[in-house]
């Protein structure tokens, strides 16, 4: 998979209310559209790259790196009310009221922040993980983050990323091996984020059900998954449709939790136009 960053993207910074410096791109003309990215993913790897240049003749698209990631700083301790701060800083480089658009966890990450006060016109949510976890269903949020700290405080970067891939993510051991065998070049950016992994899941741990920060929720919303993803994860948008008071699902067809930004542009512009 190739990433492509608009060539008239230009990085700049703002600082955030601890002090940390965060790094953003703004591309494209038009109403500001901001961009929040999952686990793995910032302004120039991931989902952000390819989609920006499907969106710039629409929106100015600003694309930042969340805290530890990319060229932004990363104050310590972490604290999910830092990253809803780190958020609000983007906002108001906008200098306007912005649409927001988060992904995975980053979609979680925009509901606390939308319900905690910041300021969206609307808001588009690509399948938020607010998913259930049973007794079979891998390690409990608390025990997660306790092992992937412990991993990167060992400096064992490949482990904490197959640990959170396979036990977080559920993804079999075999697709993790091809994964790091055929694409190994992704496979290094991912470690080089692993230590954000367990901030990812500590933004789920805050509100574990969509129901809370949803509620708070008063801006329209479309809560988007694909219609081939896994069970649970459609299940959990369509609860977080439920929360929001003005809220609308679509299941996009033929698509996944790594879904194609051809398919999922024309929707956002769509919803935000």
């Amino acid at each position: 998979m190739k990433f492509y960053r608009p060539t008239n993207a230009y990085m700049n910074t703002v600082i955030s209310k601890d002090g940390t410096s965060i790094a953003f791109d703004k591309t494209g003309e038009g109403p500001a559209l901001v961009l929040v990215d999952g686990a793995f993913c910032y302004r120039t790897y991931g989902v952000t790259p390819n989609l920006v240049p499907l969106l710039s003749d629409h929106f100015t698209v600003y694309a930042y790196d969340r805290r530890g990631r990319g060229d932004s700083g990363d104050t310590k301790p972490y604290d999910v009310l830092k990253e809803i701060e780190d958020l609000n800083s983007i906002i108001d480089a906008t200098k306007e009221t912005p649409f927001i658009c988060g992904f995975s966890s980053g979609a979680s990450l925009v509901m606390q922040a939308i319900a905690d006060g910041s300021l969206a016109k609307r808001i588009a949510l690509f399948e938020p993980p607010f998913v259930a976890k049973g007794k079979n269903d891998g390690p409990s949020g608390e025990e997660a983050i306790a092992e992937l700290e412990k991993l990167i405080s060992c400096g064992e970067r490949t482990n904490a990323v197959k640990y959170f891939m396979t036990k977080v993510m559920g993804m079999p051991s075999i697709f993790v091996w091809l994964f790091k065998t055929f694409a190994g070049k992704m496979f290094k950016n991912n470690e080089r984020v692993a230590h954000t992994l367990a901030y990812d899941i500590t933004i789920l741990e805050t509100y574990k059900e969509p129901k809370v920060p949803g509620s708070k929720i008063t801006v329209p919303a479309l809560v988007i998954s694909g219609d081939k993803s896994p069970v649970k994860l459609i299940d959990a948008a369509k609860r977080t449709a439920q929360s929001i008071p003005d809220a609308e699902l679509l299941l996009l067809k033929g698509q996944n939790h790594n879904v194609s930004m051809k398919a999922l542009a024309p929707v956002l512009i769509n919803f935000f136009k």
